[in-house]
């Protein structure tokens, strides 16, 4: 889908005063420590908080760092799977601000959505969702990390990390790629885990696409839901049962 085409980019801001995008070697410990930038999956989440149908498929395509990166480590009682609260410390992002771009794509795993291909309304209810502060609660990775976010243009304003070069951040997760969105043959029926070697320079941050992937992992099978038109409400088929779920319009 051509972004010049159909003219279905988002630009936004994002802020909190913490955050917490988990590094995947921390969250069985239960030590939680957050990675120094947020990962493709965590502002993918945040965008589809804002605005999300099963007809679209938001992209991440990049993110600026606005205020320079510090940490502040708390006493967490997390509750235990056995009952009962346990102790951890958990290392936050603090007074976190990013500048995000991103455009979304028609989801072609959804044949029977095709008449809801109309990217100018998405767009318009995106760009006004946005402008809401989005539909639902924002989360800045972490559910007690409480975002907001706004409309802005990419680019404006000073980031702490204008002039600091390149900066490489090693292997980080990317996402996960569920089977609802699988667009490589290996990946279609799975559930899909995606790794990748981030560099920010003077700030900003350009995500590669999933299927530029290298370093990926299928987890388990997973099926695809199908979505059915009902007026306002679609039927789900899982695993031989029904229910009904509310579209957003």
């Amino acid at each position: 889908m051509c972004r010049e085409l159909y003219g279905n980019e988002v630009e936004f801001r994002v802020y909190g005063e913490y955050a917490l995008f988990s590094d995947v070697l921390t969250r069985p410990g239960g030590e939680k420590i957050s990675y120094p930038i947020p990962t493709y999956e965590a502002l993918k989440g945040i965008l589809s908080s804002v605005f999300w149908k099963p007809t679209i498929e938001w992209r991440i395509d990049s993110v600026r760092v606005m205020n320079r990166i510090r940490t502040v480590r708390k006493g967490m009682r997390p509750i235990k799977y056995g009952g009962g609260n346990d102790l951890a410390y958990y290392t936050y992002l603090s007074d976190v601000c990013y500048q995000v771009k991103a455009h979304f794509e028609w989801n072609m795993n959804r044949p029977e959505l095709k008449n809801d291909r109309n990217a100018k309304k998405h767009l318009s209810i995106a760009k006004r969702m946005i402008e809401r502060g989005g539909r639902r609660d924002i989360f800045l990775g972490t559910r007690e990390c409480q975002g907001y976010v706004e409309s802005c243009h990419f680019g404006e304003g000073k980031s702490y990390y204008d002039d600091s070069g390149t900066i490489s951040y090693g292997v980080m997760y990317h996402g996960i790629t569920y089977a609802d969105e699988a667009r490589l043959s290996e990946d279609k029926g799975k559930m899909t885990v995606r790794l990748w070697n981030p560099v920010m320079e003077n700030g900003i941050i350009e995500f590669i696409s999933p299927e530029e992937c290298e370093m990926k992992r299928h987890i388990k099978n997973m099926p695809i839901k199908i979505f059915d038109n009902k007026e306002n409400f679609i039927r789900v088929r899982e695993f031989g049962k029904e229910e009904e779920v509310e579209l957003a319009e």
